[in-house]
């Protein structure tokens, strides 16, 4: 997968959460399915091809920036 992939989270009701690399592309067209939230959608990341249940998806999240351990120096 592409540098550019960050971690973003696919929180589920019950509470179940699923954490996964994703491209922009793919953040974005996984919120776009998710929105119409039907059906299932098949999700390919590096660790192989989610098969998501659209109807239980209740939040997609983006993790923030990167995080330091330790003293940053400014």
């Amino acid at each position: 997968m592409a540098d550019d992939a960050r971690r973003v989270e696919i929180g589920f009701d019950g509470g179940q959460v699923l954490s996964a690399r994703l491209t922009d592309d793919q953040l974005k067209r996984i919120r776009d399915v998710v929105r119409d939230g039907k059906g299932w959608h098949d999700l390919e990341t590096d660790d192989g091809v989610l098969s998501l249940d659209l109807g239980k998806v209740v939040f997609v999240r983006q993790a923030g920036g990167s995080h330091t351990i330790g003293f940053s120096g400014k």
